[in-house]
Order: structure tokens, then sequence, then C-alpha cells
């Protein structure tokens, strides 16, 4: 889960044949002026997005809104599924702090290690701060 990578070729090669599926699905992206355009078909019968079918269609559109924000929207087909397509939006901002990898952390000592160090080092620094504001 969350582990999948995704390879979108841009070179205007041919979308696989029919007959090869795959969990992901197959993507091909090209531009369409400054709107990066993916495609994805192929999907494998063992892969249901909220009980679609193999013949899901997805149409992915990444358009820079400014130097800080891309926007995304996605849109869904499958019309044994679904009686008409239907499309999600959203803009996507760069994180501010640190980005973990997701992954199942049970019983993971390093998860706990990790967020007993920052809670002393935020402990501290709020500890600086008090002093200081007390020496003025």
């Amino acid at each position: 889960m969350v582990h999948e990578t995704r390879i979108v070729p841009l070179d205007g090669r041919p979308a696989l044949s029919p007959s090869i599926r795959q969990w992901e699905g197959s993507s091909r992206g090209h531009w369409d002026g400054d709107t990066l355009v993916v495609e994805t078909t192929n999907f494998s019968s063992k892969t249901s997005y909220r009980g679609s079918s193999p013949a899901m269609h997805i149409t992915e559109r990444y358009t820079r809104l400014d130097d800080k924000t891309v926007g995304v929207e996605i849109t869904v087909e499958d019309p044994g599924t679904w009686a008409r397509p239907w499309t999600a939006a959203l803009s996507m901002r760069p994180s501010e702090g640190p980005i973990f990898e997701y992954a199942c952390h049970e019983a993971n000592l390093g998860l706990k290690d990790i967020l007993e160090v920052a809670r002393d080092e935020d402990g501290k620094a709020q500890k600086a701060a008090d002093v200081a504001a007390r020496r003025k």
C-alpha cells in the first residue's frame, strides 16, 4: 500500500495492448500547452477503485498555477460502474515540514524515539524562550 511507483512515458509511445493489464494501469502522458495530461487505462481485474472495472479510464491534468501551486484535476470514467464521468480538483502546495514515509508502524520503536526527541527539543526551546522572556 502506497509504495507504488509509476512511470509515465512522455515520448509519444503507443499505449499497451489491451491484453496487458496492470495493478496501477498503464499511463501515457503528453503536454497540452502548459498542462501535463496523463491518461491511464489497462487496469487489472484485481484493481478495484470503489467498485470500478478494468475498463476504468483516468485522466489527470497538472497545471502550474503560480510559483508554489499546482492545480490537479482528475477525471474518472467507467461506464460499467458510474452513470457518467466524475472529476475531482485540488491545489497542491509544498509541505512546510518534513515528509515522512507512509508505513505501518505497529511496534515501530523508531517512530516512538523520533517523536520523543522532537518533543524534548520543543520543550528545551520553550524553556529557553521562557528564560529569555524573564530576563527582559
